[in-house]
C-alpha cells in the first residue's frame, strides 16, 4: 500500500536515526530500528528495505562491538571501541541523510542477515 513518498522517506530515515538510542539505552541501536520496522514495514517497500539495512547494520555493529570488547585485555579494542562507535554514528547520519535525499545507500561493513 503506497502512502505519501515524503512520510516514507521520512519513516525510513527514522529507521536509521533510531539506532541512536543505543548511546543511550542498552541494545536500543537494534531495539528502536527494529520496532520502528515493524510497525511500517507493511506500509512502504522503501521502509521495509531501509528498515532492513539499518537494522542488519546495527547487529554487524554490536558484533563488531562485542569482539573488540573481548580485545580490551590487548589494548586494541578499545581503541577498536572508540573507531567503531564514531563510525557507527557518521554511517548513521550518512544513511538518514541520504535516504531522506531520495538516495541509495548501503552500509559498508554490513553483515546480511535480513534479505
Amino acid at each position: 500500500m503506497a502512502g505519501d513518498p515524503k512520510q516514507e522517506k521520512v519513516w525510513a530515515m527514522f529507521c536509521h536515526l533510531g539506532a541512536l538510542a543505543g548511546y543511550v539505552i542498552p541494545f536500543g541501536n537494534i531495539i528502536a530500528p527494529l520496532v520502528l520496522w515493524m510497525i511500517k514495514k507493511d506500509e512502504s517497500a522503501l521502509i521495509d528495505k531501509e528498515g532492513k539495512k539499518a537494522l542488519n547494520f546495527q547487529i554487524s555493529i554490536t558484533i563488531y562491538a562485542v569482539i573488540s570488547l573481548l580485545l580490551v585485555f590487548l589494548v586494541i579494542g578499545i581503541v577498536l571501541l572508540w573507531v567503531i562507535g564514531l563510525f557507527n554514528i557518521i554511517m548513521i547520519v550518512i544513511a538518514a541523510l541520504k535516504v531522506n535525499k531520495g538516495e541509495e545507500m548501503s552500509y559498508p561493513l554490513s553483515i546480511s542477515f535480513m534479505k
